[in-house]
């Protein structure tokens, strides 16, 4: 039986990749390691190494986010630290007096199940689910990206190993890139310091559609501690301000899943600029590999958005400011009793618009950030609807995702405050929309002059016709 002439080849291939895996390469691990914008200690090289050694030998198709799950636990234990007697009866306090308050505050119900306090690590393990649905279609965009640049730059004789090849790439993109992402859960961790602080609901609730409210002790004394402000000033307000998203998301059911529908269909249309790839391997010196890591941690890889995703973003960014500046009203009015609420509320929208370093990496790695960028603008409108006709007829904005304020409405809430209090002088679209489907249903279309005239040729309408005709 004849030799496969391009076994030699594939076999030249991986001995390649182990020598490099092996740190026997010219390129040094722990500078790998920290292109990758991972740990350089001689401990997470290892780690890294043994990992990307095993993804080179699997044969398994897509990624493998258990390494991601494992990473996210191992790095928010590190840090994570069980609060004490004292700090849990103090927190509770201050949920059980938040929900009283926000009763006042807004008409939407209290939850149906306990606010829970949260490890860390428990924050971790119980988030990472939402965030690798939220990063897998951008991950599995790099990992074809590899492949067919693989595929472009080879010659056809060698079409078959590439293929091999291709796998093996996919394997390791994919495993570098689930260890990227547990690293940055791991390290958000150590920066939220409640299950909305993000902008969206991580926890599962304990049924169908309900959310679960969470405060992280640990995080909360941190926030609290170079303020000048007496912690449970600062436990209550961070109390109201999570019991206020939770609601709001358990109230409108369909906010949760639009908004994490809405970024993951946005980062579908991610394409890795595979030019950019073929120009970084072919520019790369292994003696200096930070022009790797700038690569890949500036964003150069991921093209200029598309006209579709700047309107997908543009959506998403109104909604998560619409959501932060309800949250904000409503704390506002909840917490009037707390002396120094303004302080801490200005602390939290400072921290919100910057971001930590974790929320930066995520954005990086994933190519979008979940910061609102219009919060200011959009507090003011819910406070503008709330001062014209009240917490109740504001909260009914949020029944049904038509009746969502736009950016436009944002900024101009005299639009939604005239159509709520009926004093709109002319039809709006959605106005003018629901006449034309009623005048199609009757097999008419809306016609000028006296209402009580009929069409030319036509008979006028009578009391019988009038008693059966559809309404506004």
């Amino acid at each position: 039986m004849a030799e496969d002439p391009l076994g030699g080849a594939e076999d030249e291939f991986r001995e390649m990749m182990r020598k490099f895996l092996a740190g026997e390469g010219d390129i040094d691990p722990s500078k790998l390691a920290g292109a990758a914008g991972l740990p350089t200690d001689p401990l997470m090289v290892a780690r890294l190494m043994g990992q990307l050694q095993q993804a080179m030998n699997s044969t398994g198709e897509g990624i493998n986010w258990q390494l991601a799950r494992d990473e996210a636990g191992r790095i928010a234990a590190e840090g994570s630290l069980r609060p004490n007697q004292t700090q849990l009866d103090e927190l509770r306090q201050a949920l059980h007096l938040a929900a009283l308050w926000l009763d006042e505050a807004t008409s939407i119900t209290q939850l149906t199940s306990e606010p829970s306090l949260t490890t860390r690590a428990d924050w971790a393990r119980l988030t990472l689910p939402v965030w690798t649905q939220l990063a897998e279609p951008v991950a599995l965009s790099i990992a074809d990206s590899l492949t067919e640049v693989l595929d472009d730059q080879v010659p056809e004789e060698l079409k078959s190993m590439v293929e091999n090849a291709g796998q093996m790439m996919r394997s390791l993109g994919g495993t570098l890139f689930a260890l990227q992402l547990g690293h940055v859960v791991g390290q958000l961790s150590a920066e939220v310091v409640s299950g909305g602080d993000i902008g969206i609901p991580l926890l599962p609730g304990r049924e169908e559609h309900d959310v679960q409210a969470s405060l992280l002790p640990q995080n909360v004394a941190a926030f609290g501690a170079d303020l000048d402000i007496p912690h449970d000033q600062v436990q209550l307000y961070l109390a109201v301000r999570e019991l206020a998203h939770a609601r709001l998301f358990r109230h409108a059911r369909w906010l949760r899943q639009h908004l994490i529908s809405a970024i993951t269909e946005y980062a579908r249309g991610i394409r890795i600029d595979t030019e950019r790839i073929e120009s970084l391997a072919a520019e790369f010196d292994p003696a200096n590999p930070e022009s790797l890591r700038e690569a890949l941690t500036s964003g150069a890889l991921i093209p200029p958005k598309s006209d579709a995703q700047l309107a997908a973003l543009a959506r998403l960014e109104s909604t998560l400011a619409l959501i932060e500046g309800w949250v904000d009203v409503v704390t506002a009015h909840a917490t009037t009793r707390i002396p120094r609420a303004d302080a801490v509320a200005e602390t939290v929208r400072r921290r919100r618009a910057s971001g930590g370093p974790a929320e930066r990496a995520f954005a990086t790695l994933v190519g979008l950030e979940l910061r609102p960028r219009r919060l200011r603008e959009a507090a003011a409108f819910w406070q503008a609807i709330t001062d014209a006709v009240g917490a109740t007829r504001r909260d009914e904005l949020w029944a049904h995702p038509d009746l969502l304020p736009s950016s436009d409405d944002i900024d101009d809430p005299q639009r939604v405050i005239a159509s709520l209090t009926g004093e709109s002088a002319e039809p709006d679209d959605v106005d003018r929309a629901l006449s034309d489907l009623l005048a199609d249903d009757s097999g008419d279309r809306p016609i000028e002059g006296n209402p009580g005239e009929g069409a030319p040729g036509e008979e006028p309408s009578g009391p019988d016709d009038d008693e059966d005709s559809p309404r506004a």
